[in-house]
């Protein structure tokens, strides 16, 4: 654990943070994983960014529980809802909207987004919003809100390419990063 530390410190520093500063959380976003189907997997820089990360989001279309325990055994904690087509299993284990604290920061999590007005008031008070659904990525700030949907991983559909998204959070500033997988 003090070496833990001791490595996010050093990659503080690297960032320009001063010794000592605020803790440096991230948070690993997807959605719309859609598994299992076939051979399909998630790739392994997805995995990679998964279990480095001090917390997972998936906002929805998981598909089944089993795969949500898989998810959860790679070691951060998730936080997921439900998806349009998860098993009956796995929208009854899930709630349909959630809102975490990470890092200081309130996020709130859907899986379908709906008309931008609603989703903001809906999400009031968070510095964020994650959604799904479309499996086109999206990082746009409306005022001091970021609306995030992390693409999919696993399945581009009109996307020109697999994806999730980063979110690096330090000092109450929120950061996003849409990482590219293939």
């Amino acid at each position: 654990m003090v070496a833990l530390e001791a490595d996010r410190q050093e990659e503080a520093e690297g960032q320009g943070e001063p010794l000592g500063s605020a803790a440096v959380t991230r948070v690993a976003v997807i959605s719309d994983t859609h598994l299992p189907r076939g051979a399909r997997r998630l790739p392994d820089l997805c995995l990679e960014r998964l279990r480095a990360a001090d917390a997972i989001l998936h906002a929805g279309d998981i598909a089944t529980l089993a795969v949500l325990d898989e998810l959860r055994a790679l070691g951060p904690p998730v936080h997921a809802v439900f998806g349009n087509v998860d098993e009956p299993a796995l929208q009854l284990a899930l709630p349909e909207t959630a809102v975490v604290e990470l890092g200081g920061v309130r996020i709130g999590l859907v899986h379908i987004a709906g008309r931008e007005e609603l989703l903001l008031r809906r999400f009031a008070g968070c510095r964020a919003v994650v959604f799904g659904h479309t499996h086109r990525p999206v990082v746009e700030r409306r005022g001091d809100v970021w609306l995030l949907n992390p693409g999919s991983p696993t399945e581009r559909r009109r996307s020109p390419f697999h994806s999730m998204i980063e979110l690096v959070i330090s000092a109450g500033e929120l950061r996003p990063e849409l990482v590219r997988l293939a």
